[in-house]
């Protein structure tokens, strides 16, 4: 389930400090690189010393970087470092960068420094800016400073955010249903501005693709429902069985046919008078899958759960529910609810396959209570041309029981996450994840042109995390 990313390792040196010292520290990085499973190119054949320092290297570096396809840049600087060569190889590509450099050694007795690499990072950090390339950076520390180990497997999240999102394409199946105004999106401005491209298809195709699937008694059909039959309560008859696993195949299929790693559908109601079922009993297998399919053709909603579970590499799959209403005790207290679109790896309790739901009386929605933790939710949106990504986290509590798939969560303050909702852009369509993955969020905005907002005021405790100053955000 985890997914993998590639880093191109190019450690730095400059020729007036000690090119043994900084061989020697490139290599003790590779090693922790090594012992930490990450997955890197490195450079040591480039040249003698296997470090970028002038022209000749970066341009060989750039090539085996571009040939290996890589999905982050690590510039470590292993001593004072080449700081244009550092800038000019980052601008080749356009990738999340990282930054950082060992500790410095005490001086030596006669007052002499092998490498000043703190005073590099200086350089390197002001000559990026002049070639505007962003950057993350790691605090100058020893390899077994905790800080170096959480930055580096935080920028590799950060990465996996950015590669999703430059890389998604969404099925579309029919347009929003005509009451939701709410979920109306640009479709060209997502393409010109972030390579987001959808595949509309009409909803006679996904029926059709239904019907062939079923008549071909397709082995999909049949492993997926015992699938069912064997993780949840089936309270529905099984011809309504067969058509949620159909339901499910023909939308894996024709994400595969269109090259998409998600979609969004017209859940009600031309769906229901088509096949007679709700889609989200079917929604919910494919969430399982790593193919998020969301509802009301929610666009922004499907690119906010592919983030938020990028950022976890794929270890949690992510929630995706309405944000309902306000618990009838706890004054922070919120439903997160919906009638399916939860995973069935996130549930609290068995699932059931009831036969109705009181929002629609048709079968194919799920019930059972979500997973108890700490959350982290997330909304892309954006109107007037302006995209953002809202974040924070919340922790579940106990509540009334629901219909449906759903959730209870304590916000520190629900009042400033009800206003965020109200006043936009974002809507009440909302990811959630198991995990705490918002700095990882908040580092991938700048790499993607979009702007972090938050509905707590934890700005301050998000930078002092990235700094190395705390282990986490989450304070209780």
């Amino acid at each position: 389930m985890t997914d993998k990313i590639t880093l191109g390792f190019a450690p730095t040196r400059r020729n007036i400090f000690s090119a043994d010292a900084a061989i020697e520290f490139a290599d003790y990085t590779r090693q922790k690189l090594d012992a930490m499973n990450v997955n890197y190119i490195d450079i040591k054949d480039v040249n003698d010393d296997g470090l970028l320092y002038d022209d000749a290297g970066m341009t060989k570096i750039t090539k085996k970087f571009k040939d290996a396809h890589i999905d982050g840049l690590f510039l470590a600087n292993e001593n004072f470092g080449t700081e244009y060569e550092c800038a000019r190889l980052a601008k080749q590509f356009d990738v999340p960068v990282l930054l950082w450099g060992p500790k410095d050694e005490a001086p030596a007795a006669d007052g002499s420094r092998l490498r000043d690499t703190q005073c590099g990072l200086f350089a390197i950090g002001k000559v990026l800016r002049r070639f505007n390339v962003p950057f993350t950076y790691i605090k100058n520390c020893d390899l077994e400073d905790p800080a170096f180990e959480r930055g580096v497997r935080d920028f590799i999240k950060v990465c996996n955010v950015v590669k999703t999102f430059k890389n998604t394409r969404i099925l579309q199946v029919g347009p929003r249903p005509f009451d939701f105004w709410s979920t109306m999106v640009n479709e060209g401005e997502l393409l010109e501005k972030f390579n987001i491209s959808l595949s509309p298809i009409p909803m006679t195709e996904l029926v059709e693709e239904i019907h062939a699937l079923i008549k071909a008694n397709d082995d999909e059909i049949n492993t997926t429902m015992a699938h069912l039959k064997a993780i949840a309560t089936i309270q529905i008859s099984d011809k309504d069985l067969q058509m949620v696993a159909a339901l499910k195949t023909a939308l894996k299929r024709l994400c595969q046919q269109y090259g998409c790693n998600a979609g969004a559908i017209q859940c009600w109601t031309a769906l229901q008078d088509e096949i007679g079922i709700l889609p989200y009993a079917s929604e919910s297998l494919l969430q399982d899958e790593g193919l998020p399919v969301t509802c009301e053709t929610d666009i922004h909603g499907v690119i906010s759960e592919l983030l938020v579970e990028a950022a976890t590499m794929g270890e949690h799959r992510a929630v995706f529910a309405d944000v309902n209403c306000r618990h009838p005790e706890n004054e922070n207290g919120e439903l997160l609810q919906h009638l399916g679109v939860f995973p069935y790896s996130t549930a609290k309790n068995k699932p059931v396959l009831p036969q109705s739901h009181f929002v629609f009386d048709y079968p194919g929605s799920v019930g059972f209570e979500a997973q108890a933790g700490h959350y982290t939710l997330c909304r892309f949106d954006g109107d007037h041309g302006k995209y953002s990504m809202l974040m924070g986290n919340a922790k579940s509590i106990e509540g009334p029981y629901e219909q449906g798939t759903y959730l209870w969560l304590e916000f520190a303050n629900l009042n400033r996450f009800e206003a965020k909702l109200v006043y936009g852009p974002y809507i009440h369509h909302m990811a959630a994840v198991r995990d705490d993955v918002v700095p990882v969020l908040y580092e991938a905005c700048k790499y993607l042109g979009v702007s972090p907002d938050f509905y707590d005021p934890i700005e301050d405790d998000v930078h002092a995390y990235l700094r190395g100053d705390t282990d986490s955000i989450i304070t209780d």
